[in-house]
């Protein structure tokens, strides 16, 4: 039997790179897509290759190319292909009265159109497997700052429940939504500390709680069509205003 195998996309940077050496660590070659951070897949594929697993890294822009050739390069080089990650992630924020259509089409065709696409061609090649569609903890808010970002996450959410159903149960489709885990380098860390008072377990995440949760989803084969969040109990502190928090009182 083939090696089991994992296409990550978005493997090179951040969030994506950490889920491409947990799934290599779990026993998984590694299939890396790559935009144009060619250098930091270079780097990564190094490490997995020293983890004894085989790595290929697949340039794909998702912006101009089909993700059906991203699919079929993948299963060519690793026939045991049987996990789809989508990792890669399109950001530009933006108020709605802001936002025009090139931003909506590029963070909708990153985030949304090709997570599907590829969940279609993912399983028109593969007999039995698993997706995780990494989304986002503010999908559960309607932060309007973000909208074009927010909105597409919000689809691809779900898009994850919806996929689960169609092809459950040759495919179990899930996904995680992280928190404060790794802020962007331009965020200072009065923002980032001003953002862990609002989390109810009172302290940042880090990528080994996302691991965690990538580990609990490949395990678990009752878990369908589920978006885990993993942030603290940011997403549920919504208590909301009413008369005993009213400061009129």
């Amino acid at each position: 039997m083939p090696t089991p195998a994992a296409l990550v996309t978005g493997g090179a940077t951040r969030l994506g790179r950490h889920f491409a050496e947990a799934l290599a660590d779990k026993g998984f070659d590694i299939a890396l897509h790559v935009n144009s951070s060619r250098g930091e897949a270079e780097e990564v594929a190094t490490v997995i290759r020293r983890k004894g697993r085989e790595c290929e890294i697949l340039p794909c822009d998702f912006l101009n190319d089909s993700p059906e050739t991203l699919i079929q390069r993948a299963t060519a080089r690793f026939p045991g292909l049987n996990v789809l990650l989508n990792s890669a992630s399109a950001y530009e924020p933006a108020p709605i009265a802001q936002t025009n259509l090139a931003m909506l089409e590029t963070q909708f065709r990153v985030n949304m159109f090709t997570p599907l696409l590829l969940t279609r061609h993912f399983a028109e090649v593969v007999e039995r497997g698993q997706i995780i569609n990494i989304i986002d903890n503010k999908v559960a808010y309607h932060q309007y700052p973000y909208a074009a970002y927010l909105l597409s996450k919000k689809s691809l959410a779900d898009m994850t429940r919806m996929a689960a159903l169609e092809f459950a149960p040759r495919l179990r489709i899930n996904g995680i939504a992280p928190g404060v885990v790794l802020p962007a380098s331009q965020r200072t860390s009065d923002y980032v500390q001003w953002r862990i008072e609002g989390i109810p377990a009172d302290h940042q995440g880090s990528p080994a709680h996302l691991v965690q949760a990538l580990y609990y989803l490949l395990d678990n084969d009752f878990v369908v069509g589920q978006v885990l969040f993993v942030d603290g109990g940011e997403s549920i502190n919504l208590v909301g205003r009413h008369s005993e928090n009213y400061p009129g009182c």
